[in-house]
C-alpha cells in the first residue's frame, strides 16, 4: 500500500454544496478531476492526470477499506464510504466517497468518482471504525469486517443482518410458508374451519401489511426518487437500507442522480467559463478588427510617404549621378590642369637654366672686355713710347679701350639684368613647384571627392533598391492588414456563433434542478 509523507493535523474543508469529481481507468489511473477536486487536493491539475488515484490516499486509512472498495467495484457494484484523504503539503479532508463502474461487456473499463462533505457525525462513526479496524489487527479473533461499504460480523452473531438481507423472492417464499402454516395447523389441531380461516385471514394480512411496508412504500420512494431525476431534479435525497434488496436500488438510483448532477455542475462551470472567454475574445476579436483597420490606414499612410521618400531618393540618386559625371570631368579638368602646370615647371626651369648660361656667357664677355682694356692700356703705352709713329695707333688704343669700358659697362649691366632674372626664374620656379604641388593636392583632392561622390551614388542607388524593397514590404503589410482584419471579423463572427450555442447550451443544462 502506498503510503503518502508528510502529514499534518491541519483540516481542509470545502463548501457542502461542492462535488469532488474524478474518473479514472480500470488500473485507477487518474483520467479526468474538476477543478473542486484540483483546488482541495492541492495539486495542480497536471500532477493528478495520468497519477495513480492514491496519491491522494492518507496514511490513517486502514488498508481494510480499500480492499473492501476494489473488490466491490471489481465486481460491477457501486461503493459508498467515508474517506480521509491527504492533501499536496500534508493536511487531510473528509469525503462522503461515492464509486460508480463503468461497465462495458459487463466487465468494468472505468470508474467514475463523486465525493460529497460527510456530516461530523459520519466523521466520528468512521474515525471509531478505522480505530477498531486497526486495534482488531492486534487481536487474533476477528469480529467485523467491512462489505460492500457496510459492517458486517462474524458467525451467528451475524445471522439477523443476514435475515435482513434476504432477496424479495426469498422473503415472499418465507411470507406464503407462513400462510400455508396457518391454514394448515388450525385443521392439524382440529380446531375448526372458523379457526382456520381466521388463521388465513390474520396470515394474509400480515404478509400484506408486511409487503405495503417493506416493499410497496420503499418502491414508491424509489419511483419519486426516479421521477423527480426523470423531471431533471438531481439534489433529491435518499435514505436506504444497504441489507435490503429495494435498498441497494434506491441506491443505485440516487447515485444515477448524483453522477448526473456531478456532470451537470461541472458542465455548467465550463459553459460559464466558455461563455465569459468567448466573450471576451469577441470584444478582443473586435478590438483588433479595430485596430487592424486602424492599422491598415497607417500602414496606406506610410505607404504613401513611403512612395514620396522614394520619389526624392530617386531624384537624389539620379543628382549624385549628375555630380559624379561632373566630379569625373572636373578630375579629368584637375588633371590635364596638373599636367600644364608640370610642364611649365619644367618650361620655368630651363629658363632657368637658359638664365644661367646667360649669366656666364656676360662673365666672359666682362672677362674679354678687361682683357680688351688691359690690351689698350699696353697699346697706349705702347703708342707713348713710339712717340708721333705711335700717335695713330694711340688713337685708336684710346678708342679701343673706350669701347672696352664700354662693353663692361654693358655688361655689367646684362648681367645685373641676367642676375635679377636668373633670381627671379629661381623664384618663379620655386613658386611653380609650389603651385604643382597644390596643384598636386587639388588633383588627389578632386580623386577623393570623385570616390565620395561614386560612394554616394552606389549609396544612393542601394537606398532607391532599399525604399522599392520598403514600398514591397509596406504593400505586403497592407495585405495583411487588411487579411488580419477580415479575419478578425471572421474570428469576431465566430465567437458571436459560439456565445450563442453556449448560451443554448447553458439553457439546455439549466433544467436540471440542482437544488437541495
Amino acid at each position: 500500500m502506498r503510503t503518502n509523507l508528510p502529514v499534518t493535523q491541519n483540516e481542509r474543508e470545502f463548501p457542502e454544496d461542492c462535488a469532488l469529481v474524478s474518473t479514472t481507468d480500470a488500473q485507477g489511473r487518474i483520467t479526468h478531476c474538476n477543478h473542486h477536486f484540483v483546488d482541495i487536493s492541492g495539486f495542480d491539475y497536471e500532477e493528478l492526470i495520468g497519477q495513480p488515484h492514491n496519491i491522494v490516499r492518507h496514511p490513517d486509512m486502514p488498508t481494510e477499506a480499500f480492499k473492501d472498495m476494489w473488490g466491490t467495484i471489481g465486481r460491477g457494484r457501486p461503493w459508498s464510504g467515508v474517506v480521509k484523504n491527504r492533501c499536496k503539503n500534508g493536511d487531510f479532508y473528509w469525503v462522503l466517497a461515492n464509486v460508480t463502474p463503468v461497465l462495458a461487456n459487463g466487465k468494468p473499463v472505468a470508474y467514475m468518482s463523486v465525493r460529497l462533505k460527510p456530516s461530523r457525525a459520519q466523521i466520528a462513526q468512521a474515525e471509531a471504525l478505522y480505530e477498531r479496524l486497526r486495534r482488531q489487527r492486534e487481536d487474533t479473533r476477528s469480529r467485523i469486517h467491512l462489505h460492500a461499504g457496510g459492517v458486517r460480523r462474524y458467525g451467528l452473531a451475524d445471522l439477523p443482518q443476514r435475515i435482513h438481507r434476504l432477496s424479495l423472492t426469498q422473503r415472499l417464499l418465507a411470507g406464503l410458508a407462513g400462510v400455508v402454516v396457518a391454514g394448515v395447523l388450525p385443521g392439524a389441531l382440529g380446531l375448526g374451519v372458523a379457526a382456520q380461516a381466521l388463521a388465513l385471514g390474520a396470515t394474509a394480512t400480515a404478509l400484506a401489511a408486511w409487503f405495503h411496508v417493506t416493499v410497496e412504500r420503499k418502491l414508491r420512494r424509489c419511483t419519486e426518487l426516479a421521477a423527480q431525476i426523470a423531471g431533471c431534479r438531481l439534489a433529491g435525497q435518499a435514505e436506504y437500507d444497504m441489507r435490503h434488496p429495494l435498498g441497494k436500488l434506491m441506491r443505485n438510483v440516487w447515485l444515477t442522480g448524483l453522477n448526473m448532477r456531478a456532470i451537470v455542475e461541472d458542465v455548467r462551470g465550463e459553459v460559464r467559463d466558455i461563455a465569459s472567454a468567448a466573450s471576451e475574445v469577441a470584444a478582443g476579436s473586435r478590438d483588433l478588427a479595430q485596430r487592424s483597420e486602424e492599422q491598415s490606414a497607417s500602414v496606406q499612410q506610410t505607404a504613401s510617404a513611403v512612395d514620396e521618400i522614394n520619389a526624392t531618393v530617386h531624384r537624389t540618386a539620379e543628382a549624385a549621378q549628375q555630380v559624379a559625371k561632373v566630379g569625373e570631368s572636373t578630375l579629368s579638368t584637375a588633371e590635364r590642369g596638373g599636367a600644364a602646370m608640370s610642364e611649365l615647371a619644367q618650361t620655368m626651369q630651363g629658363i632657368d637654366r637658359s638664365s644661367r648660361q646667360v649669366h656666364e656667357v656676360i662673365q666672359v664677355v666682362e672677362s674679354i672686355a678687361f682683357q680688351t682694356n688691359i690690351l689698350s692700356l699696353n697699346a697706349a703705352v705702347e703708342a707713348a713710347r713710339a712717340g708721333e709713329h705711335g700717335r695713330g695707333f694711340a688713337i685708336v688704343a684710346a678708342e679701343v679701350r673706350a669701347l672696352a669700358q664700354r662693353v663692361t659697362s654693358a655688361a655689367k649691366e646684362i648681367g645685373g639684368l641676367a642676375t635679377g632674372a636668373v633670381e627671379q626664374a629661381a623664384q618663379g620656379g620655386k613658386r611653380m613647384t609650389q603651385s604643382n604641388a597644390v596643384i598636386g593636392d587639388v588633383v588627389n583632392s578632386v580623386n577623393h571627392v570623385d570616390r565620395l561622390i561614386r560612394e554616394i551614388a552606389q549609396v544612393a542607388h542601394e537606398q532607391r533598391a532599399g525604399v522599392d524593397h520598403i514600398g514591397e514590404a509596406m504593400a505586403r503589410i497592407d495585405q495583411t492588414s487588411q487579411q488580419n482584419a477580415a479575419l478578425a471579423e471572421q474570428a469576431s463572427a465566430a465567437c458571436d456563433t459560439m456565445h450563442a450555442r453556449t448560451a443554448t447550451l447553458q439553457r439546455a443544462v439549466q433544467i436540471f434542478d440542482l437544488a437541495r
